[in-house]
């Protein structure tokens, strides 16, 4: 087990500690997660240009050491009104596009990309290199249209939910639909259903999904 500092965040599955200026320790608490394919998604999008946090190898399946990286997350950014909901749609609609630009891992499927399966606010980070994408332990290879259909539906349950960040939610929706987007009936209908099985998603969650899924289809030009 790696030596850590302080305890700096807390997500819904894993904690993140310092070990110095530069690197930073995520633990899973559950073990579900694979750290090791986790990093070698990271490598393998990094490679290519894609921007990922760096990673050091722990030979561990619950631990990965990442650059430490500075600066609010996008959905901090939302909500301290230092970001407009509009731009951070089309920021995320930007990065899905590019990650589905990076080539498939897969030879024997030529449409098969790098999914992230869980691109939203909070796991945007604003550094002042520019935006970083985080948390890649959903990450799998497959057609992006599932891609888009997880980013949607996750804003589209914020969306349809009582609270604060409902409208901003609304309008990110609308931005990342905005433009040419990889979206399809199956690929929405996929985000669906693994939304619904997902463990950590409250029942409350589960059972805003209905109302989530007309919400991104009546936003959104699905293929």
């Amino acid at each position: 087990m790696t030596t850590t500092g302080r305890l700096l965040g807390s997500g819904r599955s894993a904690d993140v500690y310092e070990i110095d200026a530069d690197w930073v320790l995520r633990r899973d608490r559950e073990g579900w997660g694979d750290a090791a394919a986790e990093g070698a998604v990271m490598t393998y999008v990094r490679r290519h240009g894609y921007p990922a946090p760096r990673v050091r190898p722990t030979g561990s399946r619950t631990e990965l050491v990442l650059e430490r990286l500075s600066g609010p997350t996008l959905l901090g950014a939302l909500t301290q009104g230092r970001a407009e909901p509009a731009r951070a749609g089309a920021l995320l609609a930007r990065l899905l596009r590019r990650l589905h630009a990076v080539p498939g891992r897969d030879p024997r499927d030529p449409d098969a990309r790098v999914l992230h399966l869980d691109l939203h606010p909070d796991n945007v980070m604003l550094t002042p290199d520019g935006p970083r994408v985080i948390d890649w332990s959903n990450a799998e290879d497959g057609h992006p249209g599932l891609d888009w259909g997880m980013s949607a539906v996750i804003l589209a349950q914020v969306a349809v939910a009582p609270g604060a960040l409902a409208a901003p939610a609304r309008t990110m929706l609308t931005a990342l639909l905005a433009g040419p987007s990889g979206l399809t009936e199956e690929g929405l209908a996929q985000a669906l259903r693994r939304r619904a099985d997902n463990p950590t998603m409250s029942a409350a969650e589960t059972g805003l999904l209905g109302e989530a899924g007309r919400l991104v289809r009546e936003t959104g030009q699905l293929a």
